[in-house]
């Protein structure tokens, strides 16, 4: 009798927690695994502000997947997915195609720019380890150019963020942490150098409670960071922004958009519904109209069935969906019911940079400061372990001292 074929495309948060489920709960006999990725590796995507504003090694964040991931037990596809036919149960990849009896579709974001002109072509962005390595070195270039005599142009040491959600804030965090390391090593002063973050909204971080947003805010304009709230970005160019209803132009030589995402183009190529760039699931975590597809993480909005509104999309749901993607896959294998997923909100904390976060934890206890950083560093370590267990946290955790 043939195996079933499980296939999963993408190795983000959810991908690798499914397959690592997978593997936890199904036999060598009972299925074939196979994994599909653009490389080798797993990054930590809540880790990329920090590689894009170089201050964590690179490498920190990036996990080899047979590290974690038994190559005897999942066949690793190292593959470019370029489009699912759901009605004939194949995947095209690149270089080829691949069946499947289950699939599990984890293929991460995409920038999503809302039609702002000139935001797709111009604006860098946090998407992937190798966008936001090249982020980092595009930061320490504008400072080698002042450096070796292009003092006078505009903008040059300008950093405008576009958006002031989750990974905007902790970019800018970030910066404000960074900047005056490269200023002393290039030999810059300080007040050359400016950061700004533009948001459309009425408020930072969205959904936050008031007081931590009001704490965080404080903290990164007591280090230097400018807000502009409540504007809208009207274009981006090459070396600017145009922000308002007066249409102030703010020179930039570095200009990252975090103001949204999709999910991955494939989604919809493949004939997908798509309700704002994404995949409205069921409470099993399914694709509407297919009992095999299962889609994850930011590809997938799931929906709070007390609210009547979509979950988040963050790291803590995408592991938490994994766990009731493994447990429905068996089930449905051996004709059993389907568990619909609830979210357990363990709380959330954002890193501001250095020593300085915020954050609530189980049940709405706020912390700030030190305590939070601490917390945060607990939250990221757990992750480690939950993947590889003490090995992976000893190799890549941050237990670092402050």
């Amino acid at each position: 009798m043939r195996k079933p074929k499980i296939v999963l495309l993408g190795a983000g948060y959810a991908g690798m927690m499914t397959t690592k489920r997978l593997m936890q709960q199904l036999s060598i006999e009972e299925a074939e695994i196979i994994l599909v990725n653009k490389h080798n590796y797993h990054y930590q995507t809540t880790w990329l502000h920090e590689v894009a504003a170089g201050t964590i090694d690179q490498n920190q964040s990036r996990i080899m997947i047979s590290d974690v991931i038994d190559p005897l037990r999942v066949t690793l596809v190292e593959e470019t997915v370029e489009k699912i036919n759901p009605d004939q149960k194949k995947v095209t990849l690149q270089n080829g195609e691949l069946d499947y009896d289950y699939l599990v579709v984890g293929l991460g974001f995409e920038k999503a720019t809302f039609g702002i002109p000139g935001m797709a072509e111009h604006a860098l962005s946090i998407q992937s380890f190798d966008k936001s390595r090249y982020i980092r070195e595009h930061i320490e270039y504008q400072f080698s150019r002042y450096r070796n005599g292009e003092k006078d142009k505009e903008g040059l040491l300008t950093f405008v963020v576009g958006g002031s959600g989750f990974t905007g804030i902790e970019f800018v965090g970030e910066l404000a942490e960074k900047l005056p390391q490269l200023c002393k090593e290039y030999d810059v002063d300080l007040s050359e150098v400016r950061i700004v973050n533009i948001e459309a909204a009425p408020t930072i971080l969205p959904g936050f409670d008031e007081a931590l947003v009001t704490y965080a805010r404080r903290s990164l304009e007591d280090r230097g960071v400018e807000f502009k709230i409540g504007t809208m970005i009207k274009e981006c160019t090459k070396d600017s922004v145009i922000v308002g209803d007066d249409n102030e132009e703010i020179k930039a030589e570095t200009i990252v958009w975090t103001g949204g995402v999709q999910a991955n183009a494939v989604l919809g190529e493949s004939g997908f519904e798509l309700t704002k760039g994404k995949v409205n699931v069921d409470g099993t975590l399914r694709a509407p109209g297919y009992e095999d597809v299962f889609i994850l993480g930011d590809c997938a909005w799931v929906m709070n069935q007390e609210t009547g509104r979509p979950y988040p999309p963050t790291a803590q749901i995408a592991i938490q969906e994994a766990d009731i993607c493994a447990e429905n896959i068996k089930a449905l294998m051996k004709d059993e019911p389907l568990k619909e997923f609830v979210f357990d909100n363990k709380g959330t904390v954002a890193s501001l940079g250095g020593r300085h976060a915020m954050g609530t934890i189980f049940d709405g206890k706020k912390l700030y400061g030190l305590s939070a950083k601490m917390m945060k560093h607990v939250i990221d370590d757990r992750y480690l372990f939950m993947l590889g267990g003490p090995r992976l946290v000893l190799k890549k955790g941050k237990f670092r001292p402050f």
